[in-house]
């Protein structure tokens, strides 16, 4: 079966490429579309990775839609009765066998729980688990293919089935799913901005995920949204304003914004479902991305190119004024227009095209990343055209800045470490009173050695404070 998969694979190569009139981008989607889900899936991705492929085939790739036919009842009763041990209907007070929503990995159903509660039911199409291994053991095969090509090195084509694999992986396990859902949830907890649907974990497993349903408005339907009275320029700005928070206050975000997962509730709150593919940041990649964020804003493009050599994006003996140069050369045209006119996603991927030539690194952390602002900045610019980027994101990327660094950024560190602190502030007078009464130098390094045993997980300003203190009380006892 797999050698007659792989044939299959190299018989729509074979066939897309040879169709005229049509350009290279088209005839991949289309070789993609018809091999289906999983090569769908890593068209989506590919289309996010211009450090990999040509602009016009990553726009032509943007295009692939995740959206297939609807699998029969008969096999989502099959899963549930199988995952729950007994009836569906002795599980659920009702559920519509009609799919509400249907995809390559699963389709949502919505259904009645025994205390009246409405909910969606989103259960995984049976068997996609072994369609999904044995094609990216095909994707692992085509990428050592590609290693023996002149770009083969330089495309990393295998690090990049790895990625898919990862990613793809996660959207199989709907406890994983489940508890993204619940962590975005507490993130934001005040539902000012974005409504999270609950997930109801006594419904819950690897191939069933049961949440509140959400009753929204499509946030693409804007007639509807129109008739409803919701503040059309509002509602973009909040949804940049939802995106930055989850990425430089959270570090967390959801990663697949386009409209089929997004909704607008009556009031004008967002609300997101389907939350199987999310990012993570660490604090030198929000560190990082703000930086160059607010360097972009204040058109230091030198900072920008100091960035990426200091984060080791970009080799290290790389001319800064070179990579500056030709990071200007991108920048200037676009800050030249009006404000409404810069696509700051757009940026970014012009970006990723001069750092090419610099030999700049993949950075897989910041794959999704790029994808989601390019999402949210489209799904934006739809809602409102005249959009500002720039003055929605800049006060937040300030005022986390501000929360980073000087006294406000020490306060909060502080108060972050005041437990651990608390703790390990006891035991300074017996250390002392160890290193007065034993042999000084072996005891000095023993308290030393336990101090970063406990002390592990502080910064290194406390740590300093801490062994300072100590070596004061012992001044003290020695007048």
């Amino acid at each position: 079966m797999r050698a007659l998969r792989f044939f299959r694979i190299l018989y729509a190569a074979a066939r897309y490429g040879l169709v005229g009139g049509r350009t290279r981008g088209a005839r991949l989607r289309l070789a993609f579309e018809s091999l289906g889900p999983v090569f769908v899936k890593f068209g989506q991705l590919l289309s996010v990775r211009p450090d990999l492929i040509p602009e016009d085939i990553a726009t032509e790739l943007a295009k692939l839609q995740d959206a297939v036919p609807p699998f029969p009842w008969e096999e989502v009763a099959a899963t549930l009765d199988r995952t729950y041990e007994r009836p569906h209907a002795e599980v659920f007070r009702s559920i519509d066998p009609v799919p509400i929503a249907s995809a390559s990995v699963a389709q949502v159903h919505f259904a009645i729980l025994p205390d009246g509660r409405e909910a969606a039911v989103k259960v995984l199409r049976p068997g996609i688990g072994r369609v999904i291994a044995k094609d990216v053991q095909l994707l692992y095969v085509l990428a050592w293919l590609v290693g023996w090509t002149s770009d083969g090195k330089r495309l990393r084509a295998r690090e990049v089935v790895a990625e898919f694999e990862n990613i793809i992986g996660d959207e199989l396990d709907l406890l994983r799913e489940a508890a993204n859902a619940s962590q975005l949830r507490r993130n934001f907890a005040d539902k000012r901005l974005l409504i999270v649907p609950e997930v109801y974990w006594d419904w819950c497993n690897r191939e069933v995920m049961v949440m509140e349903r959400i009753d929204g408005i499509p946030v693409n339907a804007a007639d509807r949204l129109r008739e409803a009275g919701i503040d059309i320029p509002k509602l973009a700005r909040d949804g940049v304003e939802i995106f930055f928070t989850q990425v430089f206050r959270d570090g967390f975000f959801h990663a697949d914004m386009h409209p089929g997962n997004i909704f607008v509730a009556r009031d004008g709150r967002y609300c997101g479902v389907d939350f199987g593919i999310m990012g993570t940041l660490s604090e030198g990649d929000k560190r990082y991305l703000a930086t160059n964020f607010m360097a972009f804003f204040q058109r230091d493009y030198n900072r920008v190119a100091t960035a990426h050599i200091e984060a080791g994006w970009v080799p290290p003996d790389t001319r800064v004024d070179e990579f500056e140069s030709a990071i200007r050369s991108v920048c200037e045209p676009i800050f030249d227009r009006p404000l409404k006119e810069i696509y700051f996603g757009k940026l970014l991927l012009r970006l990723f095209e001069v750092s090419r030539r610099f030999r700049m690194q993949i950075q897989p952390q910041l794959v999704l990343l790029q994808k989601t602002l390019l999402q949210v900045e489209g799904l934006g610019r739809q809602l409102d055209p005249s959009l500002d980027l720039r003055r929605t994101a800049q006060p937040i990327l300030e005022r986390w800045v501000n929360e980073q660094v000087g006294l406000r950024g020490l306060l909060r560190q502080v108060r972050d470490e005041a437990p651990l602190w608390a703790r390990t502030l006891p035991q300074v007078p017996r250390l002392v009173h160890r290193m007065l009464t034993d042999d000084a130098p072996r005891r000095i390094a023993a308290a030393i050695d336990r101090l970063e045993a406990t002390q592990r997980r502080q910064s290194v300003v406390l740590a300093i404070i801490a062994i300072a203190l100590a070596f004061l009380v012992v001044g003290v006892l020695l007048r």
